[in-house]
């Protein structure tokens, strides 16, 4: 019977026990992680897929996908890097972050309004957003200008020895664990992805809530392209490339369902800080950028394998 028990309990924390297990194994065979430097270092480089996860969390737990992520990266990447040239921080930042609004709200009214499927929308989205970032950078990467020099202290500064993208992921992380653990726009959006009609015929308006969590998700992947510009310089329309793979796979991870209804904020966390610890170890340890893939890849099948045990 405790046998059961415990078992039971490993099941149920199975993502906290990956990651327990990523921490142990990443001290022994790294003599190095544990550095200050080196912490700071994966915090610095979750929080821009960490940003992109949790928003991609939402869309999914209502049963949608959204593939345009690493394209609106890219996108708004360029966009402030241009700006930077013409206008100050904080109107380069309001008018970016406009932007990926807007780009959201497309997606949105896409998929909630007009019932397209998300797969669909957001490819087609991908396609034509990654384009219009190459058109506008002119297929070069484009530096930050001096009047919104700024915003490289929101990509690379700290506050009392805290990355500043940590805080900022962590601020977003305490709101939408708040929202959906607490608040009914998480109930709705977790009913939604296990049985949308019956929400629906409860008198809910489905429409609204698919389309908030579009209109969330590209708000924080626009948040997240200007933490990589502030850690970078520059815009790039090359960036960001198979960043909505790496977000899909730290959802699932987090012990997600890809058919909705099922996930959590602080799982998804998790299985963000798996993602950067695997590729972290790898390049403590020196190995190259093609074994890395297939070694992150068998790991992330495995973990899901493990997630799938229940």
């Amino acid at each position: 019977m405790k046998a059961i028990t415990v078992r039971a309990t490993i099941l149920q924390y199975n993502t906290v026990f990956i990651f327990l297990l990523m921490l142990l194994v990443s001290g022994i065979i790294t003599d190095n992680f544990f550095t200050a430097q080196n912490i700071s270092n994966i915090f610095r480089q979750s929080a821009p897929i960490g940003l992109v996860s949790l928003g991609m969390l939402l869309v999914i737990l209502t049963g949608g996908i959204d593939l345009s992520v690493g394209a609106v990266v890219a996108m708004i990447g360029v966009v402030f890097a241009l700006l930077s040239h013409e206008v100050y921080f904080p109107f380069a930042l309001l008018l970016s972050l406009i932007t990926g609004l807007f780009i959201g709200c497309i997606s949105g009214f896409l998929v909630a309004y007009r019932k397209m499927a998300p797969f669909i929308v957001t490819l087609a989205m991908m396609s034509m957003i990654r384009g219009a970032g190459y058109l506008l950078s002119k297929g070069a990467p484009i530096s930050v200008g001096s009047y919104s020099s700024d915003i490289l202290v929101l990509g690379s500064g700290s506050v009392m020895g805290i990355p500043v993208p940590a805080i900022i992921l962590l601020m977003v992380f305490a709101i939408l664990y708040i929202l959906l653990r607490y608040n009914i726009y998480g109930r709705v959006i977790l009913a939604i992805g296990s049985n949308e009609e019956a929400v629906r015929l409860s008198g809910i308006n489905v429409n609204i809530a698919k389309f908030s969590v579009y209109v969330i998700s590209a708000v924080l992947t626009t948040l997240a392209a200007l933490l990589l510009v502030g850690r970078t310089g520059v815009g790039t329309a090359n960036i960001g490339v198979g960043l909505e793979l790496d977000a899909i796979a730290a959802v699932v991870i987090g012990g997600a369902s890809l058919s909705g209804g099922k996930g959590s904020v602080l799982n998804t966390l998790l299985g963000v800080f798996i993602l950067s610890m695997i590729g972290n170890v790898m390049n403590l340890l020196d190995i190259t950028a093609y074994l890395q893939q297939i070694i992150k890849g068998i790991i992330i099948i495995a973990a899901v394998l493990f997630q799938r045990d229940k």
